[in-house]
């Protein structure tokens, strides 16, 4: 560090300030805040969770209580009204804080309850998108990719604004939060952000149409017995035009909810379909491994094994057979991680028909009769009546 010129102390040149306080904008700030929260809360009995350090757990007996801290917005969840007050009286104590009231409105996510449960809703925010890119009269689209070939780098010509592109499909990225039925749309007009061409603002266009005519759908949680992890696997072997690598995607239901999902570009080239479909079920093994880590940690454990359904029987056969075989030694450490999970009891690989493969959802483009059965599978849909006017 050193003096800023036009002021330097010429009697102390080697003198620099020295921060006591972190302030706003600079890099240790997030770290410092972070630090000073997690220290006042273990003194009042919380600790971080290992599985996420933005979680704080408090147990006492029979009482529980749980943070979600991102930067300087706080979810509060405790097991009785005494334990909240108690907890939040503690924290105003040391921190200048406001209480909103119930859980209503978080990071952009709108949170309705009703008598089924509770609904997750982007619907502002997805207006705001739609508005940014001059759409807001335009005709609705009934799925949100074409069943064709997957887009091309080299597809049309150079688009005339790649900053708009990336602003919006950066911005539809966060969109699928509470939309898991855009996501794999949004992950192929995002594999071309570095150098955008007409189709692809074509594709996100038509992704944008989708969105119109489902501005209020949203994500669905009702209450469900948590004793079994659910998870679907899917991959479009050799589906990307220039790379001819697969796209995997997931889903994890945690009783009847969706918890977890993903559609993503594999980084490696498989040779075979039993290749790309087993790197999709160690994906998903990986993140439900995570998931049985943190509800763990949460005090409630997932007494059974967690069930994988993928739909190639080949990656079904090679989760559970010991045997070596010359075909498979270039992805050795991808079985050998699924097949610990399924020797230990951890996780069942089972097949599922083609037909009720919900993953499907998160690799390709389907039909319309198709998709629209798999997104209301994952819970998608307009809100309850009761919270419509919400």
């Amino acid at each position: 560090m050193h003096q800023p010129l036009g002021f330097r102390d010429h009697q102390h040149p080697n003198y620099v300030c020295r921060l006591k306080k972190s302030l706003y904008g600079l890099k240790q700030a997030p770290r410092a805040w972070y630090q000073r929260f997690a220290d006042y809360v273990a003194t009042i009995g919380f600790h971080h969770s290992t599985s996420d350090h933005s979680l704080f757990i408090y147990r006492r007996s029979s009482d529980m209580a749980y943070i979600l801290l991102y930067v300087d917005d706080i979810i509060l969840i405790t097991s009785t009204q005494t334990l909240r007050k108690s907890i939040m009286s503690l924290l105003a104590s040391e921190f200048a804080m406001k209480d909103l009231g119930p859980l209503s409105y978080f990071l952009g996510i709108a949170v309705s309850r009703h008598p089924s449960g509770i609904f997750l809703s982007q619907s502002n925010y997805a207006s705001e998108i739609i508005e940014r890119a001059g759409m807001a009269s335009c005709k609705p689209s009934a799925t949100p990719v074409d069943t064709k070939q997957k887009l091309s780098t080299s597809s049309g010509t150079p688009y005339e604004d790649p900053s708009l592109y990336r602003s919006l499909a950066g911005a539809l990225q966060y969109l699928t939060f509470t939309r898991p039925d855009i996501s794999y749309a949004v992950q192929q007009v995002c594999l071309h952000m570095h150098a955008p061409r007409t189709e692809h603002m074509l594709a996100l266009k038509r992704i944008l149409r989708y969105v119109q005519g489902t501005l209020h759908f949203g994500l669905h949680l009702s209450p469900s017995p948590i004793t079994q992890l659910i998870s679907y696997t899917d991959a479009d072997w050799g589906g990307c035009p220039d790379t001819r690598r697969s796209t995997s995607g997931y889903c994890v239901f945690l009783g009847d909810n969706l918890i977890s999902w993903s559609s993503k570009r594999q980084p490696t080239l498989s040779r075979s379909s039993a290749e790309a479909e087993y790197r999709g079920v160690a994906n998903v093994v990986s993140e439900s491994c995570w998931i049985r880590n943190l509800l763990l940690e949460l005090h409630f454990p997932i007494p059974q094994a967690t069930l994988v359904y993928c739909d190639n029987v080949s990656a079904i056969y090679l989760s559970g057979n010991p045997v070596q075989h010359q075909r498979t030694k270039h992805i050795e450490m991808d079985i050998h991680f699924v097949r610990e999970k399924v020797a230990r009891g951890q996780a069942r690989v089972l097949h599922v028909p083609s037909r009720h493969q919900i993953a499907d959802i998160f690799t390709k483009g389907l039909p319309r009769i198709l998709f629209d059965d798999f997104r209301t599978s994952l819970s998608v849909h307009e809100p309850p009546a009761s919270t419509a006017g919400v």
